[in-house]
């Protein structure tokens, strides 16, 4: 039997809490691909230490995990889900990135909600295509900004700064006004904002972001930084992200919220014709 044979039957023949956590800890600390699914079936475990152990292996085994992660969120178990959805976010392959984008807005657990906020800042824009990129990190902003202005947890709105400190920094060439818009947000929340640590964390978004020549040196464009690492993904990959962003923006513009203006006019509209037929 191989090492690698030997750490997946400690796995699966682990007795106790405690022995199933260390077996998934030396399984995770391989990195091989080949622990992928065994790594993934202890998602669905009642075990949160195992199933940290195995989030941390799935995202240092990155690429390889994100297609099984990705069928895992069709199945009925949320727990599976929900660590599924830590490890895309750890990863940031952008064939999560429509998923996080709905979970950070809208999922019931904060910590879900804060994981995918957190993965949508670390994102791996550098593997986008150019056609691709401006749309995407359109959304991201948006989806950001509307976390951290009304998510009711300090936590999950934390995480939504710190992603949106990090799309200002790569929006400091390629858009500009879209870096003003969230230096503008960042304003009003570093007064505005009910947490201390929220508030603290924008403060020092803004230092970074305003601070000196130094700062715009920071924010070179990635394609300067040393991550040229060429995107594993295939055209085929890139059209499905393309077309679930656009589904995404036709649901937003045919779901409106509460309070929209729009609602009262198609209100307004269905009461006077239906007056008309009286």
């Amino acid at each position: 039997m191989s090492d690698l044979a030997s750490l997946i039957n400690a796995v699966e023949q682990a007795d106790s809490s405690a022995q199933l956590i260390e077996a998934v800890r030396r399984l995770a600390a391989t990195g091989h691909a080949e622990a992928v699914p065994t790594l993934i079936t202890v998602l669905s475990y009642n075990n949160p230490g195992a199933a940290v152990a195995a989030v941390d292996g799935l995202v240092k085994i990155g690429e390889p995990a994100v297609a099984p992660l990705l069928e895992q969120l069709d199945q009925h178990n949320y727990t599976a889900r929900s660590w599924a959805i830590r490890a895309l976010a750890g990863i940031g392959d952008p064939r999560g990135f429509v998923t996080l984008l709905g979970v950070a807005t809208a999922d019931f657990s904060l910590s879900v909600r804060r994981a995918a906020a957190r993965g949508i800042g670390a994102m791996k824009w550098h593997w986008f295509p150019e056609h691709l990129l401006e749309i995407a990190q359109e959304e991201a902003m948006e989806a950001l900004l509307f976390v951290a202005q009304q998510d009711e947890e300090w936590v999950v709105r934390y995480a939504a700064v710190v992603g949106l400190e990090s799309l200002a920094c790569d929006f400091t060439f390629s858009h500009p006004e879209w870096r003003s818009h969230i230096e503008a947000t960042f304003a009003h929340l570093a007064i505005a904002d009910e947490s201390w640590a929220v508030r603290a964390r924008v403060w020092k978004a803004q230092q970074h972001l305003q601070g000196s020549a130094a700062a715009v040196a920071a924010c070179q464009p990635q394609a300067n930084q040393v991550e040229d690492e060429p995107s594993p993904l295939s055209p085929h990959d890139w059209q499905d992200i393309l077309d679930k962003l656009y589904e995404r923006k036709r649901q937003e513009r045919v779901t409106l919220p509460e309070g929209d203006p729009r609602r009262y006019r198609e209100l307004v509209g269905t009461v006077t014709h239906n007056a008309g037929e009286l």
